[in-house]
């Protein structure tokens, strides 16, 4: 809760990029995408628990969002590329 902005953003980063290391792989792109929405979901609802008023409302909670990016969900391995065709011979 009293984490410096900076910081918790480059710790959620490490997260993320983890998670997408491990769970990205062919055909799990909208399982990725979906986590990342909760992910910023809940990031605005532990943010604006800070203080007692809210801190942000949606509009500069992206402002912020856009000033400390968080990482983006990528697919890392594709299981469809490499794969050896079987030959009988």
């Amino acid at each position: 809760m009293h984490t410096p902005l900076a910081v918790l953003m480059r710790a959620l980063n490490r997260k993320l990029v983890g998670y997408y290391r491990y769970y990205g792989i062919t055909d799990n792109s909208k399982a990725i995408n979906s986590f990342t929405n909760c992910v910023r979901i809940q990031l605005f609802k532990v943010l604006n628990r800070r203080s007692q008023i809210n801190s942000y409302n949606w509009d500069t909670f992206n402002l912020m969002i856009k000033r400390y990016k968080l990482a983006p969900a990528k697919i890392y391995v594709n299981l469809f590329e490499g794969k050896v065709s079987s030959k009988i011979l």
